[in-house]
């Protein structure tokens, strides 16, 4: 059985990513504090090591090459940080800002920022319909969190004028996407294979249709 560093190495490595030995710490930092909050709190339903690191941590990596052009990124629907948590780590010259309406949720991610020491982070306990960002984002990134349709219209107000919406499915949502009724488009899919999750994963970008 491999321990979970040595997991989340092979992880990357399949992903094609690179993570610095402060990166590998700090996500294995992060894994700690789930695993000890969960017990209270019951954060995630996922309870053995390997599952967080397959399921939580490697599910978030995938993710990292679809921020690279971005500068200030929103997870919404964080719950205990994922993917924010993660891509926050690999991205500290970026900004980002995670938003749940679950308090207890979001009184782990202070935790979790604090130890951490992301000063790149924001955290925000509020509905995505309440909250009014003093600067909107350049890309609003969701993790099982709602449909197609109502990511982008609940979200909408969060978008700077370039900005892009970025859903983590499962299977390929084509049903989600005609319910798009055309006001968004897909303009990127990507198919994940994300070390040690069985199923399909599949990352789609969005923008609004062009009037």
């Amino acid at each position: 059985m491999s321990t979970p560093e040595q997991q989340l190495r092979q992880g990357a490595e399949s992903l094609g990513i690179e993570l610095s030995e402060a990166q590998l710490q700090a996500l294995l930092d992060y894994l700690a504090l789930l695993q000890k909050w969960n017990k209270a709190y019951n954060l995630t339903a996922i309870r053995d090591e390997s599952g967080m690191v397959a399921l939580h941590l490697l599910d978030s990596l995938a993710v990292h090459p679809a921020v690279a052009d971005v500068q200030r990124i929103i997870d919404v629907g964080t719950g205990p940080g994922l993917p924010g948590i993660v891509l926050a780590i690999m991205n500290p010259g970026k900004d980002f800002t995670l938003l749940d309406s679950n308090g207890k949720k979001t009184r782990f991610l202070f935790q979790a920022k604090t130890a951490l020491g992301l000063s790149n982070v924001t955290i925000v306990n509020d509905r995505v319909e309440a909250y009014n960002p003093p600067q909107p984002f350049d890309m609003i990134v969701s993790r099982a969190f709602a449909s197609l349709a109502d990511m982008t219209g609940w979200c909408q107000h969060l978008r700077a004028e370039d900005g892009c919406f970025l859903a983590m499915k499962g299977q390929f949502p084509q049903q989600e996407i005609d319910d798009l009724q055309g006001q968004f488009v897909v303009t990127h899919t990507t198919e994940l294979q994300v070390p040690g999750v069985e199923g399909q994963r599949h990352l789609l970008r969005m923008l609004p249709a062009k009037p």
